[in-house]
């Protein structure tokens, strides 16, 4: 007798997201109109247009989707990839709404992308096609300081931002706000100190509530703290590049194995992350890093290796049905957006292994655009007017303790003593008390809820309350 095949397994991210949310909705109690309103999508604009590119024109398709109008502005990167479709934009604007909740951010959801492959172009025809679609979301009125503010994402960073930034202001001649239309711009452009790292220390932080909390940390089989631990990352663009960095110097772990889209570097002793990113610059490629004691052909094979945390930090559907049982690691923490389907994630929490989802460990990126937003709108630097009185402080309370016990810090223990807090130094406490706030609301959801068993639908839990009072709070649904 023949057996029947398995179904194909859904791979559509926005179906899988809208699952998730359905998931989380039955411990909600809100009004099913409301829940409805929470979950859609409220616009997506889908365009096509003609860039010149050498001696033809190219017709490209690009899209910005607006999940959710309960705060303003809307809020969401950009993204440059031959992936990008509908389905993937709204899903990603969804994601949006709900991180900017989680880590009480005022925005609504929203994100943007353009169907090409980057390394496709030279940088002038980037510019030319980034100049042309910011132009058609002025004319929709699908970005703006107050509207509907852009960021980088896959594929974009500060060079895209800046043309973004620049293209608005001359739509917009003498607006005062009009450098807070975009976030993510380089530093002279009105950038912000962090931002560049944002995502990748949130994750890092988020990891570290972790091992703060021996309730969960006794559930995953782990003990003591991050030192020491072993770490795959697949992904070595700007996020996983700065997760691997800052695990390693921060927090002594080993990163045993990076994963690219051609191939993987692995390891056992923990790779040089350093050297390991100057190979990559210059090479293209993970292939070949001579700190590598073997090289994997696939770079998602990281995903199955025996260590204690993988961090998939590159697109979706990375951990699905046909890989998910591979799994070796205790935790997994989402970088990406939507890195593990749902039949992926019923077998990990099978096997108790923790799944920190990303709308919670991936909205440093959102948070840190926060700051950038409202430093771009107030028209001041961060820091900037206690960092003396704050150096005077601090070079006062050193002279007393110096003179109280009769003898001088040396010069390193001193400088650090003295040094005046800065834009970076509140730009990264805002983020860890942000993502310090967010776990332990997930958490608090978690011990209250004793039918809620995984975080993911704790996190979307959290998030569809917060969005859903807010609604409330407008008056939209009495």
């Amino acid at each position: 007798m023949a057996t029947r095949s398995k179904a194909p397994e859904d791979l559509n991210l926005n179906n899988i997201v809208e699952r998730q949310f359905d998931k989380a909705a039955k411990h909600v109690k809100l009004p099913s109109g409301l829940l409805h309103q929470i979950k859609v999508c409220n616009n997506v604009y889908y365009m096509q247009f003609p860039v010149k590119i050498d001696d033809r024109y190219v017709i490209f398709e690009a899209w910005r989707a607006e999940h959710s109008h309960h705060r303003k502005p809307l809020k969401g990167g950009i993204r440059y990839s031959r992936m990008v479709d509908q389905h993937e934009i709204m899903a990603l604007a969804a994601l949006m709404t709900y991180k900017c909740a989680i880590g009480n951010v005022p925005f609504g959801g929203s994100k943007g992308g353009i169907k090409l492959r980057p390394r496709d172009y030279t940088p002038e025809q980037l510019q030319k096609i980034t100049r042309r679609y910011t132009a058609e979301l002025i004319a929709k009125n699908f970005i703006g300081p107050g509207i509907n503010v852009p960021a980088p994402d896959y594929g974009t960073g500060e060079r895209e931002m800046a043309w973004i930034a620049d293209t608005y202001d001359a739509f917009h001649p003498g607006g005062i706000d009009n450098w807070a239309c975009v976030t993510g711009k380089p530093l002279t452009q009105g950038g912000i100190r962090g931002r560049r790292e944002a995502t990748g220390r949130g994750v890092v932080f988020g990891l570290r509530e972790v091992f703060r909390d021996p309730v969960t940390l006794k559930k995953t089989g782990l003990k003591g703290t991050l030192a020491g631990k072993k770490v795959a990352i697949q992904g070595f663009g700007n996020v996983g590049y700065h997760v691997a960095k800052i695990l390693h110097e921060e927090d002594g772990c080993k990163i045993v194995a990076v994963g690219e889209y051609d191939g993987a570097a692995y390891n056992p002793n923990g790779l040089d992350i350093e050297k390991l990113s100057e190979w990559f610059k210059h090479k293209g490629t993970i292939k070949g890093f001579k700190g590598a004691t073997k090289t994997l052909a696939n770079g998602r094979d990281v995903l199955e290796l025996d260590c204690d945390i993988i961090v998939p930090a590159a697109l979706e559907n990375q951990i699905t049905r046909e890989n998910a049982a591979k799994v070796k690691a205790r935790i997994v923490a989402e970088a990406a957006n939507g890195p593990t389907t749902t039949d992926a994630e019923n077998i990990l929490n099978k096997k108790n292994v923790l799944l920190l989802s990303d709308i919670y460990l991936n909205s440093g990126g959102v948070t840190v655009s926060y700051f950038e937003w409202a430093k771009n709108i107030s028209h001041m630097r961060y820091g900037l007017l206690q960092k003396r009185a704050d150096a005077h402080q601090r070079a006062q309370i050193v002279a007393a303790t110096e003179e109280i016990v009769r003898a001088r810090f040396p010069d390193s223990i001193r400088r650090g003593l003295l040094k005046g807090v800065d834009e970076e130094d509140l730009v990264r406490s805002g983020l860890e008390e942000t993502m310090a706030t967010g776990y332990n609301e997930i958490s608090e959801v978690m011990k209250k809820n004793k039918r809620v068993e995984d975080f993911r639908t704790a996190a979307f839990i959290c998030a569809i309350e917060k969005v859903g009072r807010a609604y409330l709070e407008l008056g939209v649904f009495p």
